[in-house]
């Protein structure tokens, strides 16, 4: 197992009628900015909802962060927080609002140039707004943790930023809150938490057989009820393994002591920044070549991915291989998630734009031996065609 250090001071607050507790969890004196996307949250009532829990503190409002947060979008946000002296965040939504929310939490604090954030990858961030956040979506994870993505349109850039000062200091997590999602989000979610697993899961054995062990449990929870997540009406049960499953997919729990991946991830990125495709669904299509293409030196771990996971253990290493990466693309398949490019309208013409992408943006040595050059990015969207 390799060194490492680990810390989540994110409080979570679990469970049916949990959106009261935002009066105990923020301060009374607090001025409260309360961020959210369309108008879901509205319709719903979840927004009433924190109206009514907020009671009399002054409140402001920002709505309109897209699926994929726009730097453009979250900077008036950022305004509206300065002008106002906004000392309390609170984010009503699933990963993107999260996201949008640490960003401007860093940015509000941050003198100078905002994106300095993102090309610093978190590290020039020495100061936050403290957040908290009320969870709709589960999938991304981010409200247990101190990532966030955001998205320049100026330059189609997707880029990622870490940093201690934006942990959430509490999430809340209502699975009710999920039931009136379509299932195209929902099948998103399932399949964004199982390839974050995935990404610190599949490299190379170490010997951390806690981490190991707990991945696939996570990796096999989403098995069992992704589906009926997806395909049946809403049930509590099914939808609060979801919401708890996604929250330690990335909490940082499973990513101590192992190497980690994340090549499926940046490859993806450039997928939704020029196409557009939601972010799931890149991972969908980008994961199955991926682990085809990177077989040999992820074998150790896609044999015990095969056997553990998927309880595959007849036939050659290769068989058991072949028919683990399979079944994980077949259960994107079932949920409803297409895994070609050719099924979200992109064609072969479009790999070179990709490929240049990724370079522009110096994904040119990922994974973890630094090996997926953009040579094998290039046979992955191949691939992938």
């Amino acid at each position: 197992m390799l060194n490492f250090e680990f810390q989540n001071p994110t409080r979570i607050v679990f469970g049916k009628d949990t959106v009261s507790s935002l009066d105990k969890l923020v301060p009374a004196d607090a001025r409260v900015l309360i961020l959210y996307g369309g108008q879901s949250a509205e319709r719903t009532g979840t927004l009433a909802e924190v109206r009514a829990a907020l009671g009399g503190r002054t409140c402001f409002e920002f709505g309109g962060i897209e699926p994929n947060p726009t730097f453009e979008t979250l900077t008036k946000a950022v305004a509206l927080a300065r002008a106002e002296r906004v000392d309390f965040l609170l984010a009503v939504g699933g990963g993107s609002v999260i996201d949008g929310t640490k960003f401007v939490a860093a940015a509000a604090c941050f003198e100078g140039d905002p994106w300095q954030i993102l090309e610093s990858l978190g590290g020039a961030v020495q100061n936050a707004l403290p957040l908290g956040v009320v969870l709709t979506l589960s999938a991304t994870g981010s409200e247990m943790n101190a990532g966030a993505v955001v998205t320049r349109k100026e330059t189609h850039t997707k880029a990622f930023f870490s940093s201690p000062w934006v942990f959430p200091q509490f999430s809340i997590l209502d699975p009710t809150k999920t039931y009136t999602l379509p299932a195209r989000q929902l099948a998103n979610g399932v399949v964004d938490a199982f390839v974050h697993v995935v990404e610190q899961y599949l490299t190379y054995p170490v010997d951390a057989r806690v981490q190991d062990r707990l991945a696939e449990g996570l990796l096999q929870t989403l098995i069992e009820i992704g589906p009926r997540v997806v395909h049946e009406p809403a049930d509590y049960d099914s939808r609060a393994n979801l919401m708890w499953t996604a929250a330690m997919a990335l909490n940082g729990l499973i990513a101590a002591g192992v190497p980690q991946d994340w090549a499926t991830h940046l490859i993806g990125h450039e997928l939704t920044a020029l196409h557009g495709i939601d972010h799931a669904q890149t991972l969908a299509i980008v994961l199955p070549p991926m682990l085809r293409l990177r077989r040999e030196s992820k074998r150790a771990k896609l044999l015990q991915y095969a056997e553990r996971v998927w309880q595959l253990t007849t036939g050659s290493e290769d068989e058991r291989i072949d028919q683990a990466i399979r079944k994980t693309q077949d259960f994107f398949e079932q949920l409803g998630v297409k895994t070609h490019l050719s099924a979200y309208g992109v064609a072969p013409e479009a790999v070179d734009a990709l490929v240049q992408a990724l370079e522009t943006h110096g994904m040119v040595r990922l994974g973890e031996h630094g090996d997926v050059t953009p040579d094998l990015s290039r046979k992955v969207y191949e691939a992938a065609l």
